[in-house]
């Protein structure tokens, strides 16, 4: 499918675990191998972070995910790094829960959109979205794109998630 995107032919993660990934990439924080620093509320809640700079430039900031953010203390991490608002799980729909994660892709970009659409503060603003369909056992709503590797499927449904979200938001 490279011929429908752009292609990254040397791109690394920053860690083999989304708890490390997320404050590798919020924190600049290299992964840690051995433990998750999220883990540990007094140490992940002081850490340098872009959403916490931000609010002292006076942006406004948003996380959205639509999992559980009480998972591996998510949520004592971004509250505690900046985030003044999180929309997670519990603000949509119990219908909206599709998969053992949560929340698919889907209906968050659509939250994340109409917030930004109907934002009329005039605040700079900061958002960030955690997607969900890239993790085992790749739960996706009706999507069969890729229907010989329910992994590949899973990533081809948070791209096109995350196209249709740029899309609308031109």
């Amino acid at each position: 499918y490279s011929r429908e995107g752009i292609y990254f032919p040397n791109i690394y993660a920053s860690s083999f675990r989304t708890d490390r990934g997320l404050v590798s990439v919020l924190s600049g924080l290299p992964a840690q191998p051995t433990m998750s620093v999220m883990d540990i509320p007094r140490i992940s809640t002081s850490l340098p972070s872009i959403a916490r700079t931000l609010v002292g430039d006076g942006y406004a900031t948003h996380f959205y995910y639509g999992g559980d953010t009480n998972f591996s203390n998510m949520k004592s991490y971004i509250v505690g790094t900046g985030f003044q608002d999180v929309t997670a799980q519990y603000e949509f729909s119990p219908k909206l829960s599709t998969g053992k994660w949560g929340v698919a892709d889907g209906p968050v970009f659509d939250r994340l959109l109409a917030d930004i659409k109907s934002d009329k503060s005039g605040k700079p603003f900061f958002r960030s979205i955690m997607t969900e369909s890239s993790h085992e056992p790749f739960d996706v709503p009706n999507y069969n794109k890729i229907k010989s590797s329910p992994e590949l499927n899973a990533f081809a449904y948070a791209d096109e998630c995350l196209g249709r979200f740029m899309n609308q938001l031109a």
